[in-house]
């Protein structure tokens, strides 16, 4: 069985962060690890509050899970702070494994993840990176991204590591689609299903990301494992439960079901 890690928030809901990662790892039949950067008071309407982790601790919790697996492939998710990124940074700076980086900053309700000081900090880690995939805020904040902006894909494009940004939907022969586009030395290929009319969204960024770094872990090249996680996103939003008063979580264990019939 594949180990995977994954290095990010809690969510107090459990649609999203950590336990989202957790899920979908299981969903994936690959074996989850953990370490928590940061706890939050969570929701399905919003953030009510952040408690980060002691960096040192962050780099124990990690350390701890590299002395006794074989871990195959990271997840890194919300990291909040500039002394977190620099230890987890120290961390992964000699590994030799694929990592997902989605670069958690900002919520799709608009909640701030990432202290405005940590955003430069965050950028250093991208060249460890096997993929970045930031939503259109956080592509917009990492990189001046706007979808359909010609002049601001330069960015993006002259990066040596493969940019994955999240979600737009699209009409094509009156039908809708959520398309997610990957950008990688000045190509770019699009990943489409159809678009799923819900409001249950809470988590599908982090469940996509972590649905990756478990197809990588399983040998999937990259372009494998977006299609494979974008299917189970897809077929999880089918399924979603209709939880919570806001946008609700995911059914991961029905996504996973696309993995047995492939």
């Amino acid at each position: 069985m594949k180990v995977v890690l994954t290095i990010a928030g809690s969510d107090s809901s459990g649609g999203a962060g950590i336990q989202a990662d957790l899920k979908t790892f299981e969903a994936f039949g690959v074996f989850g690890t953990s370490a928590v950067t940061v706890l939050t008071a969570q929701n399905t309407m919003g953030v009510q509050g952040i408690v980060p982790m002691d960096a040192f601790f962050v780099k124990n919790q990690i350390e701890s899970v590299f002395e006794d697996f074989d871990v195959a492939a990271i997840k890194i998710g919300m990291l909040f702070n500039k002394e977190i990124i620099e230890m987890v940074r120290d961390v992964i700076k000699n590994l030799n494994i694929p990592i997902v980086l989605d670069p958690v900053s900002i919520s799709k309700a608009g909640s701030p993840l990432l202290e405005e000081s940590a955003i430069e900090e965050m950028r250093k880690l991208f060249e460890y990176a096997a993929l970045i995939t930031p939503n259109h805020f956080e592509a917009y904040k990492l990189f001046g991204y706007k979808h359909g902006d010609t002049k601001s894909l330069q960015e993006i494009q002259n990066l040596d590591i493969p940019v994955l940004v999240k979600h737009h939907a699209v009409e094509l022969e009156e039908r809708q689609f959520s398309v997610d586009q990957l950008y990688f030395r000045h190509q770019k290929r699009a990943f489409q299903t159809p678009l799923v009319q819900t409001s249950n969204l809470h988590g599908t960024g982090c469940s996509f990301s972590s649905a990756i770094a478990a197809n990588l872990a399983l040998g999937h090249t990259l372009e494998e494992a977006i299609t494979i996680a974008k299917q189970f996103i897809n077929n999880a939003l089918e399924s979603a439960p209709d939880i919570g008063h806001g946008p609700g979580p995911i059914n991961h264990k029905k996504g996973g079901e696309y993995v047995k019939i492939t």
